[in-house]
């Protein structure tokens, strides 16, 4: 056991008991586990009294922050009620139904269903799964393949982790498996070549992707998948016309387009949906994170009508849809989800978080005059990254073994601030309800931790 941490404390237990996500087990039996105690809006507390703004919503999800009484009270009245039934064999239960509406309406899939589950990596993998459905009732059963982007995030199930395009997430697992492959991420500060523009990057983009597709084959292809804005690959959002000329292409050989909405969605990224910020038009969507604010875990596929009758005529002749999950409509899950919903829709979500955003953004923007390591801010309403360089004209990056994302993670959080860093991309992505004066907090907490940044790596 680490014999700095205190014995029989709870970071002593925890480092002894549990294995935790995305954690390097030896680093952490050193340091042991930052210990959350409580939260307050956009705040957490640790088991010293510590506070923290929290920039990221947790794993950008709390979008209502960490103790919002509403959700809490939707839950308790619920298990009140009904504390569980599930959704199979014809059963259903008023909040389900009530959700799925709500979903079918607010994502504008007209004619389309709802279908629920309980993380976002199950949804994805849904998805993947009803294409499947979708090709084989066509006639067109070799239609299996999933085409994802380098870069991109999509969960941690094997197929989900497989349309990931980030080594960490496949080194360990021989991953991806097969019939899963990737096209380039749409990034215009790391690839777009010299001298390219935008229109010529966009044109190199489609064409690879059209390459692929037919060195595959295109009779092999079932879906392509995408976040609108690549989360943690560094929030990458993609040019204007990318997403019209990859459906076009899409199209044209008749691969279903797959939009994961799992951190974009909710108006996280200045729309209702991230769809609607970058122009794309999916047969499926999928939902979690600030489905619920986290305050469950839940999450939900809005697939088309098409998609669902070809569900349907798979089992005309009696057989029942061969997918579930225990949990899957659960009854204070979709009772929180129906409260935080209504919760956007009273504070005018979509305006709330154009005006932050834009707040926050105008910030990062005066600091990289100040800043000569600030190679690129990005990002759309309240998801924005930060890129670090060593030099910001040649968009040099730094020395790997000089940590420049993890240092400012750590600089940060003895400052009171967490973000999360991806590679040297600084990720902020608060709870949706932050305030123009917490807006003005994770600046200068920002800024503060960017000048003890700049020393140590001067040092």
């Amino acid at each position: 056991m680490t014999t700095h941490l205190k014995s029989n404390s709870v970071a002593s237990r925890d480092v002894a008991s549990q294995l935790h996500s995305q954690t390097n087990p030896s680093r952490f039996e050193a340091d042991g586990p930052l210990v959350v105690t409580r939260g307050e809006g956009i705040r957490v507390f640790d088991d010293a009294g510590k506070s923290y703004i929290d920039a990221m919503a947790g794993l950008w999800c709390a979008s209502l922050g960490f103790n919002n009484a509403r959700l809490a009270a939707a839950a308790t009245k619920q298990y009140g009620e009904l504390g569980f039934y599930h959704t199979f064999f014809n059963r259903t239960h008023a909040p389900a139904t009530d959700l799925a509406e709500k979903l079918v309406a607010l994502t504008g899939m007209e004619g389309g269903k709802a279908y629920f589950a309980t993380s976002g990596s199950e949804a994805n993998e849904t998805m993947v799964k009803l294409a499947w459905i979708y090709h084989t009732v066509r006639g067109k059963p070799t239609k299996r393949k999933v085409i994802a982007r380098d870069r991109a995030f999509h969960g941690s199930t094997i197929a989900a982790a497989s349309m990931c395009g980030l080594t960490f997430m496949h080194r360990e697992f021989g991953l991806p498996i097969s019939g899963f492959i990737h096209t380039l991420c749409p990034d215009r500060y790391r690839n777009m070549l010299p001298g390219e523009t935008e229109a010529q990057f966009v044109d190199r983009l489609v064409l690879e992707l059209e390459r692929l597709i037919l060195r595959e084959g295109p009779d092999t292809i079932a879906a392509f998948i995408a976040e609108p804005i690549n989360a943690g690959g560094g929030i990458i959002v993609p040019p204007a016309a990318y997403f019209a000329r990859i459906q076009a292409v899409l199209k044209k050989y008749d691969i279903l387009c797959l939009d994961d909405e799992i951190v974009c969605g909710f108006a996280r990224t200045g729309n209702w949906f991230g769809k609607e910020t970058v122009g794309l038009k999916p047969d499926m969507i999928a939902l979690a994170k600030g489905l619920s604010s986290s305050y469950f875990p839940i999450s939900a596929v809005v697939l088309s009508g098409e998609v669902y009758e070809a569900v349907k005529e798979f089992n005309k002749q009696g057989g029942a849809f061969g997918h579930g999950f225990t949990n899957s409509g659960h009854p204070v899950g979709v009772a929180v989800a129906l409260e935080a919903l209504k919760i956007y829709e009273e504070m005018n979500v979509v305006d709330h978080v154009r005006a932050m955003g834009q707040r926050l953004r105008s910030h990062f923007a005066d600091m990289a005059t100040r800043f000569p390591m600030i190679g690129d801010v990005r990002g759309e309403g309240l998801m924005l990254g930060i890129e670090l360089v060593a030099d910001r004209e040649t968009r040099q990056p730094f020395a790997p073994e000089l940590l420049a994302g993890q240092n400012f993670d750590r600089i940060a959080y003895d400052n009171g601030l967490i973000g999360r860093c991806m590679g040297d991309t600084l990720g902020f992505s608060p709870p949706l309800i932050i305030e123009a004066d917490e807006i003005d907090q994770v600046a200068d907490l920002c800024e503060k931790s960017l000048k003890q940044l700049q020393v140590h790596l001067s040092a």
